[in-house]
C-alpha cells in the first residue's frame, strides 16, 4: 500500500538542514536587506527629481531640506545616491552568490554523500526490491532541489517578503485608500500562490518518482545491452523507455501548465493594480491630493512591492520541489541500515571459522519457505561442498552464511554464537567471495585484486595473483597491473574476471571462505589451474563450495546434497556414492555427458565401462 506522505517530517528535515547553515544563511539575510534597502533609493529620488529639479513646486519642511537650493547641484546629489545605491545592490548581489552559492553546493554535496553512506549500508533485502536507477535518483538528483533551501531561494523569499513590508508602510504613508485596495488585490493573489503550492508539490513529487523510474530502466538497458543485442531486442526496450519517457514528459507538461497558469494569474495581477495606479492615483493628482513626484514614486514603489511577491511564483515552485526531494531521501534515510540494526550486537575481531546451522528455515515469500530444516556442522578448517537441483537453495544457504539473509527460523551459529547477535561489519571481514557473476570495477587489475585489502603491498597482490594464475595473462598486457578493466571488467574474459576475483579472495585472507561456482567461465585447462590455487586458498579455511562440476568437489570434507530445500544426503564423495542415492545419480548423469562429449555424432558406443572406475579409499577418491 503507498504510504502518506509526512509533510509535517519534511519541514522537520528542512529546519534541520537550515540549522546546519544557520550561519551563512543569517550572513545572506543581512546581504539581501542591504541590497533591498539601497534598491529603494532609485525610485526615491525620483519624486525629488520631478517636485525638486525638473518641475519644481513649493516644497517646505524636511523633504525641502534635503536638497541644496541650486537645481544643477541637485542634479549631482540625486545622480551620487544613484550611483551609490546602484554600487551597494551590485556588491551585494556578488557577494550573495559567493556566500548562499557556495553553502547551496555544499549542502547538496553533503546531502548526496550522508545519502549514498546511508543506502550502502542497507541490507540486501533493500536493493532487491528497488530499482538501481531509483537509489541514483535519490543521490544525485534529490538532492539537487536542497539548493533552494540553503541558498538564494529561501532568503529571495525572505528578503521580497520584508522589502514588501517596507515598501507597504512608504506606500500607507503617501495614500492609504489607494494602497488599502492594492493591498487586497495582492492579497488575493497570495490565496491564489498557497493553492497553486498545494497543487504543485504532488506532481513535482511524482515527476521524481517518474524520473527515477525511467533512470532506472535505462540504467538496466545499458549495463545489459549485450544481452539485449543478442536477443534483438532493442525496439522492446526503445518502447519500454519511450513508454516512460512520454509519462515524464505527460507530468512536465501538467506542471509547465501550471505554472503558466500561475504566470498568467501573476500578469492579471499587475495589470490590475496597473489599472488603479491609472484610475485612482491618476484621480488623485488631478484633485490636487498628491504631486506628480509623488504619484510616479508611488508607481516604483508599488513596482517594487508586487515584483518580488509575484517572483514568489517561481521562487516558491521550486522550494516546493525541494521540500518533494527531501520527502524522498527522509523515506530512504528511514529505511535501517545494518549498522543501526547491530547497535547492540557484539563485535567479532577474530573467528575460528566453525559454522553450524540449527534447523534453519528461510523464506523470500512468506508462507513460500526455500529452506525447511537445514541442520549441519562445518567445523573449522573444513570444506562443505553443496550439490543438487537447480533452484534446491544452495545459493539461499550461502547467503546466510554471507548474513545476505536472516532464517526465519532457527539459527546460524558462528563458533558457537549465532549469527544475528554478532556485528556483521567485524564478521563479514573474515569472508572471502567467489560468486558465479563476480563484479569487477572500473579501474586498474592491480585495484580490483586489492578491493579486499585496500592496505596490500604491491609484493602481496602480485603473490595472490601468481596463486590464482592471474600472472599468465597479466604480464601479457602493455600496462600490466595497471591495465583498465572497464565497467563489470568487460575488457577481460569470463575466465580472466574470475581468476582475478579468486586472487581477491586469496589477499583478502578469510577465515571462511564462499565459492559459487568459482571455476564455471573457465576451460578445462585453466581450471586445472584454478584448482591448484583453490586448494592452496582452502588450507586452514572454512570453506563453502558450489560446483556443478562433480569432480571439483571430491576432495570436500563433507558433501551436502540439496533438494527442495532439504538435506537429502550428506557425506563424504565415497560414502554417498555407496549410498546409491541422488549424489550417485547426478554423478553418473555427469559422467555419462562427459563421456558422450568426446564421441564423435553417429559414432557407435562402445559397451559402457562402470561407471565409477574409483569408489573406494580417500586418495583414490582424491586423485
Amino acid at each position: 500500500a503507498k504510504r502518506k506522505t509526512d509533510f509535517s517530517a519534511a519541514w522537520g528535515e528542512a529546519r534541520a538542514l537550515i540549522w546546519r547553515y544557520r550561519h551563512r544563511l543569517a550572513l545572506g539575510m543581512v546581504l539581501m536587506l542591504i541590497n533591498r534597502v539601497a534598491g529603494l533609493v532609485l525610485p526615491a529620488t525620483s519624486k525629488f527629481l520631478i517636485d525638486h529639479v525638473l518641475v519644481p513646486v513649493n516644497a517646505t519642511g524636511f523633504w525641502a531640506n534635503l536638497l541644496p537650493t541650486d537645481r544643477h547641484e541637485q542634479l549631482w546629489y540625486l545622480a551620487g545616491a544613484a550611483v551609490v545605491a546602484t554600487l551597494i545592490q551590485a556588491i551585494t548581489s556578488f557577494s550573495l552568490t559567493r556566500v548562499l552559492g557556495v553553502a547551496a553546493q555544499r549542502a547538496i554535496t553533503e546531502i548526496r554523500r550522508e545519502v549514498m553512506e546511508h543506502a550502502v549500508r542497507l541490507p540486501i533485502r533493500a536493493f532487491d526490491a528497488t530499482q538501481t536507477g531509483q537509489m541514483v535518483s535519490r543521490v544525485m538528483i534529490d538532492a539537487e532541489g536542497i539548493r533552494n533551501l540553503v541558498g538564494t531561494g529561501l532568503v529571495q523569499i525572505t528578503g521580497g517578503l520584508v522589502t514588501a513590508i517596507i515598501v507597504l508602510g512608504i506606500l500607507f504613508a503617501l495614500n492609504w485608500q489607494l494602497t488599502a485596495v492594492t493591498l487586497a488585490v495582492l492579497l488575493l493573489f497570495a490565496g491564489g500562490m498557497a493553492l497553486a503550492f498545494v497543487r504543485l508539490r504532488p506532481m513535482f513529487r511524482e515527476r521524481g518518482k517518474i524520473n527515477a523510474e525511467v533512470t532506472g530502466r535505462l540504467t538496466e538497458t545499458l549495463g545489459g545491452i549485450r544481452v539485449v543485442k543478442s536477443y534483438v531486442a532493442e525496439r522492446r526496450e526503445e518502447l519500454a523507455f519511450t513508454r516512460g519517457a512520454h509519462r515524464l514528459f505527460r507530468n512536465v507538461a501538467t506542471t509547465m501548465t501550471a505554472v503558466s497558469a500561475v504566470g498568467a494569474f501573476s500578469s492579471l495581477v499587475v495589470g490590475a493594480i496597473g489599472a488603479l495606479m491609472i484610475v485612482v492615483g491618476g484621480g488623485r493628482v488631478l484633485a490636487g491630493d498628491m504631486t506628480i513626484g509623488d504619484y510616479f514614486m508611488y508607481v516604483l514603489f508599488t513596482g517594487m512591492m508586487a515584483v518580488p511577491l509575484i517572483q514568489l511564483a517561481s521562487i516558491g515552485t521550486q522550494v516546493t520541489e525541494a521540500f518533494a526531494g527531501l520527502d524522498r531521501i527522509r523515506e530512504l534515510k528511514q529505511m535501517a541500515t545494518e549498522d543501526q540494526l547491530d547497535a547492540d550486537r557484539a563485535e567479532i575481531p577474530t573467528i575460528k571459522g566453525d559454522v553450524r546451522f540449527d534447523d534453519v528455515w528461510f523464506e523470500y515469500n512468506e508462507g513460500v519457505p526455500v529452506l525447511k530444516g537445514i541442520t549441519f556442522a562445518a567445523p573449522a578448517g573444513s570444506t562443505t561442498a553443496l550439490v543438487g537441483s537447480s533452484g534446491s537453495g544452495k545459493s539461499t544457504l550461502m547467503s546466510l552464511v554471507m548474513a545476505f539473509n536472516r532464517p526465519t527460523a532457527g539459527a546460524v551459529l558462528i563458533d558457537g554464537q549465532d549469527l544475528a547477535t554478532l556485528q556483521l561489519r567485524s564478521y563479514r571481514k573474515h569472508l572471502g567471495i567467489v560468486l558465479q557473476d563476480n563484479f569487477l570495477f572500473d579501474g586498474t587489475v592491480a585495484d580490483n585484486i586489492r578491493f579486499s585489502r585496500p592496505d596490500a603491498t604491491m609484493a602481496d597482490v602480485v603473490r595472490a595473483s601468481r596463486i590464482a594464475h592471474c600472472d599468465e595473462f597479466v604480464e601479457g598486457f602493455a600496462e600490466k597491473y595497471d591495465t583498465i578493466v572497464g565497467e563489470r571488467g568487460v575488457r577481460l574474459s569470463g575466465g580472466q574476471r574470475q581468476r582475478i576475483a579468486i586472487a581477491r579472495a586469496i589477499l583478502a585472507e578469510p577465515a571462511i571462505l564462499l565459492l559459487d561456482e568459482a571455476t564455471s567461465s573457465l576451460d578445462s585447462e585453466s581450471e586445472a589451474l584454478i584448482q591448484d590455487g583453490l586448494d592452496k586458498l582452502r588450507q586452514d579455511r572454512t570453506t563453502f563450495v558450489i560446483a556443478h562440476r562433480l569432480s571439483t568437489i571430491m576432495s570436500a570434507d563433507q558433501i551436502l546434497v540439496i533438494e527442495d530445500g532439504r538435506i537429502v544426503e550428506q557425506g563424504t564423495h565415497a560414502e554417498l556414492l555407496a549410498r546409491q542415492g541422488r549424489y550417485r545419480q547426478l554423478y553418473e548423469k555427469q559422467y555419462r555427458l562427459e563421456r558422450n562429449r568426446f564421441v564423435n555424432p553417429g559414432e557407435e558406443l562402445p559397451p559402457e565401462e562402470p561407471a565409477l572406475p574409483r569408489q573406494v579409499g580417500a586418495d583414490a577418491t582424491r586423485s
